[in-house]
């Protein structure tokens, strides 16, 4: 403000002034000025008070083109400022003798926003890959994995991160920071909590119950897992489930060999699979069995492939004793069963390895005993009778006589002789007395003996025993 005095003058000197007049400017720029954010988003630009200022006005102008004015008698101006922005603030004075000129300039970043669409994904059972949505304001990220104060970074311009060596079965918090150079990094962004996926299974521990049950038991420290444990053989895949530390895989094949592996689960996804246990199941038990009489007292053994078994200890067992032969062969000869007796057959079979199967079978009997003290009689005109001491069991018998003609009889149930008739003389018989099968097959066994018959006239002569032979 200026007071004016109005003088005239000449040669003679100056006049008298004027009355007094006032005289007012217009007001100097405010200065200084500054831009406080009191709130994320609430900003307040401020300046000093000048003299002769009847208002101000101040001009907002943000890097994406959007401005703002503000008339105020005040000393400031609030704003809405959005994170990620840079702001350019300048204010002047007015009063009636104008405006003053603007103000210093002054430049104003807001934070960088926080990233939207944060995801986190488990890559592996150590590694967190995290993806965002690039925002606004940010030139670079810093990524933050916590654990127990155990902290884990990674730094990029990008807007993604792979997080390593992460520890299993373990909640991590997961920060996203965006940065930027002209206002650092904003650390009020939100956390992500993420569970790394479970341990892996370790020291897998396989106890055999029958013949085709396994129990499997292991070790591990995961804190709300479940687990698979899955048994692979040559036939497929047996599997078994438990939240606890064991469970039991069942219905496995005999002569067979499986590779076990457990594998946790848990919702933040999948462990790594256990090292795997190999096993070999027992051999396999010979579905058919066969004993087949050679003599009265030897019998051949014969069975059915089982897979698996290299070695078979096969036993007959009966009231009168047993007998057993170990072999690698699919039949065995064996002795000391005599005919006549019920027994039964029992069988272990080995591995290469030494698993066992022990088999049983049931309700053989050996065949019916061959009879005893045969003798051959004449009779009246050219017939013979054939006379034998029966085996016990009530067998019922086939008698049969060879030669330059055939001659049979079969006596009636119970009895020990039967008779030939019209034998022609002259020649040599070979004569079978045989019991028969329940099937009525013919026992095979029995000897053969042979016989001389010659003639006396046109009638039979002499009967001349001539000894045995077995029946080929």
């Amino acid at each position: 403000m200026h007071i004016l005095h109005l003088v005239a003058a000449n040669e003679a000197g100056p006049s008298t002034p004027t009355e007094p007049e006032l005289f007012g400017t217009f007001p100097c720029p405010p200065q200084p000025v500054e831009v406080e954010e009191s709130d994320p988003g609430n900003c307040t630009f401020s300046w000093e008070s000048v003299e002769l200022a009847d208002g101000y006005q101040g001009f907002i102008k943000r890097n994406d083109g959007v401005e703002d004015v503000c008339n105020t008698t005040g000393n400031s101006c609030h704003f809405h400022c959005p994170c990620g922005f840079t702001y350019l603030t300048s204010v002047l004075a007015y009063n009636l003798a104008g405006d003053s000129e603007p103000g210093p300039v002054l430049n104003y970043t807001t934070m960088p926003c926080c990233p939207d669409h944060v995801t986190i994904t488990a890559a592996t059972t150590d590694t967190f890959e995290v993806t965002w949505a690039e925002s606004r304001g940010a030139d670079a990220y810093e990524t933050h994995a916590v654990d127990g104060g155990v902290a884990l970074v990674c730094n990029d311009s990008a807007p993604v991160c792979v997080l390593s060596d992460l520890r299993c079965d373990r909640p991590y918090t997961v920060t996203v920071t965006p940065c930027s150079e002209a206002r650092g990094c904003n650390r009020a962004c939100p956390a992500h909590l993420k569970d790394t996926p479970p341990c892996m299974p370790t020291d897998l521990s396989l106890a055999q119950g029958n013949g085709s049950s396994v129990t499997v038991s292991w070790a591990a420290e995961n804190r709300d897992a479940n687990y698979t444990v899955s048994a692979v053989g040559p036939r497929g895949r047996h599997t078994c489930w438990s939240d606890a530390r064991s469970c039991e895989v069942d219905a496995l094949t005999c002569g067979s060999s499986y590779n076990f592996i457990a594998v946790a689960h848990s919702a933040a996804g999948q462990s790594l699979p256990s090292y795997s246990v190999p096993l070999e199941t027992a051999p396999c038990c010979p579905a058919s069995l066969e004993v087949d009489p050679v003599t009265q007292a030897m019998s051949n053994v014969s069975w059915s492939h089982a897979r698996g078994a290299d070695s078979f200890v096969t036993t007959l067992t009966s009231p009168r004793g047993h007998a057993s032969c170990h072999t690698r062969d699919p039949h065995c000869l064996m002795g000391c069963i005599t005919c006549g007796t019920n027994y039964t057959v029992t069988m272990e079979t080995y591995s290469r390895s030494g698993h066992m199967a022990n088999c049983s079978y049931q309700g053989f009997s050996s065949s019916a005993c061959c009879p005893s003290g045969i003798k051959l009689y004449r009779t009246a005109g050219s017939g013979l009778r054939v006379h034998w001491r029966p085996s016990s069991g009530g067998h019922n018998y086939t008698v049969e006589m060879t030669g330059s003609t055939n001659y049979t009889c079969s006596p009636l149930p119970g009895q020990s002789s039967c008779d030939l008739e019209n034998i022609q003389c002259g020649n040599i018989y070979v004569l079978l007395v045989a019991p028969l099968a329940a099937d009525g097959t013919r026992v095979e066994f029995c000897y053969q003996r042979l016989y001389l018959v010659t003639c006396s006239g046109y009638n039979l002569g002499m009967v001349i025993y001539r000894g045995k032979q077995f029946v080929d």
